[in-house]
């Protein structure tokens, strides 16, 4: 599992690469924040290498919504997979996210 942190304009894009899982959920949040710190507020998260998320990668995406949107910011997510866009629309987080086919998509009007 890695984490790729990368600017696209004002965009700070992070690649997640292998799995969102307890065990690295906490390495996401803590990059995510330093920048959110460091004055960023677009924030697109690209999931075109992951194939899945656990209940804490959930609740870590949705803890950095809300801090990100307390902040005037915006986090958006790219690229789910089937199964991984299921698993949003089951728990009825495609509401909470503007959730693009890839990255170019998420990245529209941004």
């Amino acid at each position: 599992m890695a984490f790729h942190l990368r600017k696209d304009g004002d965009v700070t894009v992070v690649d997640v690469d292998g799995q969102l899982i307890v065990g690295n959920r906490q390495e996401l949040k803590q990059a995510v924040l330093e920048e959110l710190d460091g004055g960023a507020r677009k924030f697109l998260i690209d999931f075109s290498n992951t194939g899945y998320i656990d209940s804490s990668g959930l609740g870590v995406l949705v803890s950095l919504s809300k801090k990100i949107r307390e902040q005037g910011g915006e986090l958006r997510l790219a690229s789910l997979n089937e199964d991984l866009r299921t698993l949003f629309e089951l728990t009825k987080l495609d509401t909470l996210f503007r959730i693009g086919a890839d990255r170019e998509e998420a990245l529209q009007g941004f």
